[in-house]
């Protein structure tokens, strides 16, 4: 039996980048990753995986724990949470960070919660939810440690539910980027609350921090981040036709450069990238020769579609590569890898896919195989 190999299809101008690390674009932020919404394909990164301060970002967390338990029943948007004194003096106006203006003894729906939580960014209404789940923040906060190891955040640890200072409180852009990417597509029925610009309470009116809601028609979420340590950070998305763009930065000097390198990195990954689909399942690439089978070929097929995020630039340059063993033996039996697809592009990590049969080959009785035997003797051929 020998490797066979060939390129499904031909390649003009390859083009192989200097260094993988060379991007066409920079940025001022400190940590930055540009993902693909439907493939979870990095268009950009920089230190993704560093360990840093996400400020109110890491509400987004918070956020994620209220949806799972609206969504397993456990919580009604109508449900009311009473606030505590605790959670008005380390979150509410006295703290001096960022409030819903909740009082002590307020009666608060979970619905008008999770507005302040997203919208105002309010560290009370933070406190006040972990409080009323979990019976302490403390507590609150072992779930979401527990929900980020289930999740795959894997560069993420909590020491509370806002987003306040502390050695212990880190995230990756990469993580959050996975968590904003886990909220849109799980909680579809709740995502709309972060597109919305204003929210009020107590009669005190309060805009979205988000700029891009402001600056990018097509932008819809999710969450900034501030404190002296993380800089100005952002948790954006944004939806353009077909396509949706998360991008997470952190340690931008001011709100200003953060809304100024936000929408270049967004607009940029939507103007030089597109996602195509270089593999559908069930295709024909060959026909492999079959040993002692009932049939003298087995088609072999392309086991699932491949839709793959890559630069317009680079579409011409794909290039696809099978390699398959020939011949076979029988019995084969349908979707049994028999090779390998290899898709490859400029400034894209390799793709590999199985080959498969695309029916199921029997094996012949001994008279078959003798037929096969002397048919080889005498032509080389099976």
């Amino acid at each position: 039996m020998k490797m066979h190999k060939f390129y499904l299809s031909c390649v003009s101008a390859m083009v192989m980048l200097a260094a993988a690390n060379a991007w066409a674009i920079d940025t001022k932020a400190k940590n930055m990753v540009l993902v693909d919404y439907d493939t979870g394909e990095y268009m950009y990164e920089k230190n993704i995986t560093e360990p840093i301060p996400p400020a109110s970002m890491s509400k987004l967390m918070t956020v994620y724990m209220i949806f799972d338990k609206l969504r397993n029943g456990s919580l009604s948007l109508d449900d009311t949470f009473k606030v505590s004194e605790n959670a008005w003096r380390k979150g509410g106006a006295p703290s001096g960070g960022s409030t819903m203006f909740l009082a002590i003894g307020d009666e608060v729906k979970v619905d008008e919660l999770l507005k302040g939580i997203i919208i105002q960014s309010g560290n009370d209404a933070c406190i006040v939810a972990a409080e009323n789940i979990a019976g302490d923040e403390d507590s609150f906060v072992d779930a979401m440690n527990e929900k980020a190891k289930e999740l795959g955040l894997n560069n993420s640890h909590f020491a509370n539910v806002t987003g306040l200072p502390h050695p212990d409180h880190r995230m990756s852009v990469e993580d959050l980027a996975k968590l904003a990417r886990l909220i849109i597509k799980e909680f579809p029925q709740f995502y709309h609350l972060f597109s919305q610009k204003e929210f009020v309470y107590n009669n005190i009116r309060q805009g979205n921090r988000n700029p891009l809601l402001y600056s990018m028609p097509y932008a819809d979420g999710l969450k900034t981040g501030h404190t002296e340590e993380a800089g100005f950070c952002l948790t954006a998305s944004a939806k353009k036709g077909n396509r949706r763009i998360i991008g997470v930065m952190t340690g931008l000097s001011s709100n200003k450069e953060r809304s100024e390198e936000a929408e270049k990195m967004m607009s940029w990954g939507f103007r030089e990238y597109d996602n195509y689909n270089l593999a559908e399942k069930g295709k024909k690439v060959a026909d492999i020769p079959v040993w002692y089978g009932t049939s003298k070929t087995v088609p072999l097929v392309i086991s699932q579609d491949v839709v793959k995020t890559i630069k317009k630039s680079a579409r011409n340059q794909v290039k696809m590569i099978v390699s398959y063993d020939k011949p076979v033996k029988a019995p084969i039996q349908m979707g049994q890898q028999l090779g390998v697809l290899k898709i490859e592009a400029p400034d894209m990590q390799t793709t590999e896919v199985p080959l498969v049969a695309g029916q199921t080959i029997n094996k012949v009785g001994l008279w078959g195989k003798m037929v096969d035997n002397l048919k080889y003797l005498l032509t080389g051929d099976m």
